[in-house]
Formats: C-alpha cells, sequence, structure tokens
C-alpha cells in the first residue's frame, strides 16, 4: 500500500466524520428549535390587560384569533417550568451529538485499524515465516565453515545455501503480495511432490541437529491450484512443528494422496501428541496448550498454514492424534 492511498483514506475519514457530525448538528438543531417553539406555545399564556374585546367578524381583512385574545396580546412564558425544560433538552442535545460523532468516528475510521492489524500481522508473520530458512541457513553456513577448515570440499553446500537465499526471497514475496491483496491467482500451480521434497531438503540440517529422520511418501504425481511458494510456507511450518516435538530418533513423515478432486498431504510426527479438546485451539495466533509431560507451542506457525488454506479454497486439521504421534492434514483443491 502506498503512502497515497493512506493520506486518502485518512482525507477520506476526515471528511466523512466531518460531513456525518455537520449533519446531525443541523439536524439536532432544528429538532431542539421546533421542541422549543412547541414548548412556548404550550406554556405560554396571553398577558390581558384592560377590557377582552372579540376580534370584528363583518371587518374584512380581521384577522382570526381565538376568543379573548387581542392581537397585541404578548405571550408570557412560566420560566420557572421552561427553563429546566430547555436545559435538559440541551443536555440531550449534547448526548444526542456526542453519540453520533462517536458512532460516526468509529465507523469512518474501521478501515483505518483493520489497516493497523493486517500491518501487525505481516510484521509477525514475517518474523515467523522467516525464522526457520534462517535457522537452516545459519546451520549450512556452520557446515561450511567446517568443511572449509578440515579442508572439504563446499561446493554442494553453497548450492544449498544459494537455495535458502531463494526460500527466503520466494517467502518474503508471497509475504507482500498477500499483505497487498487476498486475490487468489486461478492459474498458479504447485506440484506436489517437488514441493515436499524441496521443503525435506531446506529442513534437513534442523532435523540432523535434533536426530529426526524425514521421509517422503508422494504416491503420484499432483499439482494443487495454488502458488508453489504458498505450499511450500505450509509445508516447511508443519514439518518444522513436527521435527521441534519430535524425540529424538524419531521419523518425521510427508505423504501425499489423491481424493477424487482433492490433494491430501499429511505431516506425521511420533511426539507425545495434542489433547482432543485443543485441536482447534492450536491454530490461534501464539497457541500454547498442554501436552502430555510438557508445554507444546505452536507461535504463528499453524495459524498461517491455515490462512493460507483457506485463501486458497482448502483447509487443515489435526487428523489424528494420541501419545504414539500427530498427524496434520491438508486438503487442497487439485489443479484442473
Amino acid at each position: 500500500m502506498s503512502p497515497h492511498t493512506d493520506s486518502e483514506r485518512l482525507r477520506r475519514a476526515a471528511r466523512r466524520i466531518g460531513l456525518t457530525v455537520g449533519i446531525a448538528s443541523a439536524l439536532v438543531l432544528l429538532g431542539g428549535a421546533g421542541i422549543l417553539v412547541w414548548l412556548l406555545l404550550a406554556t405560554g399564556r396571553p398577558e390581558t390587560r384592560g377590557d377582552v374585546v372579540s376580534p370584528d367578524p363583518g371587518v374584512t381583512g380581521s384577522p382570526s384569533l381565538p376568543d379573548g385574545i387581542r392581537a397585541y396580546d404578548p405571550i408570557v412564558v412560566d420560566v420557572d417550568r421552561t427553563v429546566p425544560i430547555v436545559i435538559a433538552l440541551s443536555l440531550v442535545g449534547v448526548a444526542v451529538l456526542g453519540l453520533i460523532a462517536w458512532y460516526a468516528a468509529r465507523r469512518a475510521t474501521r478501515p483505518l485499524a483493520e489497516a493497523m492489524r493486517l500491518q501487525r500481522h505481516f510484521v509477525s508473520d514475517a518474523s515467523h515465516e522467516l525464522r526457520t530458512p534462517l535457522t537452516a541457513l545459519t546451520s549450512r553456513i556452520q557446515l561450511v565453515e567446517r568443511r572449509h577448515r578440515r579442508g572439504e570440499e563446499i561446493d554442494s553446500t553453497l548450492s544449498d545455501l544459494r537455495r535458502n537465499a531463494a526460500a527466503m526471497d520466494d517467502v518474503l514475496t508471497d509475504l507482500l503480495v498477500a499483505a497487498e491483496a487476498d486475490a487468489r491467482d486461478p492459474s498458479a500451480r504447485a506440484e506436489v511432490g517437488e514441493v515436499i521434497a524441496a521443503t525435506l531438503d531446506s529442513l534437513r540440517p534442523l532435523a540432523d541437529d535434533r536426530e529426526v529422520t524425514l521421509a517422503i511418501d508422494v504416491a503420484e504425481a499432483a499439482s494443487v491450484a495454488l502458488p508453489a511458494t504458498s505450499l511450500t510456507r505450509m509445508c516447511v511450518a508443519l514439518v518444522d512443528n513436527a521435527i521441534q516435538h519430535t524425540p529424538g530418533r524419531s521419523t518425521v513423515t510427508v505423504s501425499s494422496r489423491i481424493v477424487r478432486d482433492r490433494v491430501h498431504i499429511r505431516v506425521t510426527d511420533e511426539g507425545s501428541g495434542i489433547r482432543p479438546e485443543d485441536r482447534e485451539r492450536i491454530f490461534e495466533r501464539f497457541a500454547r496448550l498442554g501436552e502430555t509431560g510438557r508445554r507444546r507451542g505452536f507461535g504463528l506457525g499453524l495459524s498461517l498454514v491455515r490462512d493460507v488454506a483457506v485463501r486458497h479454497g482448502g483447509s487443515v486439521v489435526v487428523e489424528q492424534t494420541d501419545a504414539a504421534g500427530t498427524t496434520f492434514l491438508i486438503d487442497l483443491p487439485l489443479a484442473r
């Protein structure tokens, strides 16, 4: 979003507030004036002086006045009754104007509040999304340093570093596109097997550090209708989560199957499981829930997975969980 667009939003909000409050003020003033006139006529009485003369109906052009009132009789207002009523009406008018101004300001600034919320989410999402690629990048750099000190060949590791850097660039691009608009690209395609293989390759240094084996089980080639970067984000978040919550010398398996016009991607770990009542709460931002033996934190990862899946017509759920492990299921539309 450009600064020009932000300035235009602010100007529109200010104009909307000013117009609404101005119209409301005019209506309240007109209503108050009408009530005041009615009040004066209702509580006032004519002042009688001298003899009461009835109007002469025979005189042409003579005004028609109520019996017993002269044309020059002034109206007497009972101040003791009228002043408190006028004060009360004024206070009511001020309160009404205040409520209208509050409502107008809240309605006009709602888009601004939404923009601020999206900005905060973008910063949080970017921080989380870049954490895993940065960790993998750091691990590979340390590997290059060790191999270089021993005089070993480092060309293949440098190629891995370039791939990790490219993955970070893709994540940033995807985040920026998501921040600009939620529109889906109907022409986007991602080959599931390739994305899963690339994901496991990029996270292998993290798995090796924790002595976790990464396994892939892709039964057949399948493409899904979303950008490869978005699918990579989802797989990275789920596999990284599985690595973090799987004990050493265990296995994390990623599989995919075609089910009618959908593609099912499963990420299975061998951790201690999630409580059944927490199956939905884990997809909340910064969820931190109970787990057998310790606390299980999910940060933003699973929340982002669900956001991406829903944006592209899919879903993600905890398909199965018990003391032997947990399986997450991503359901996405098959590319046509």
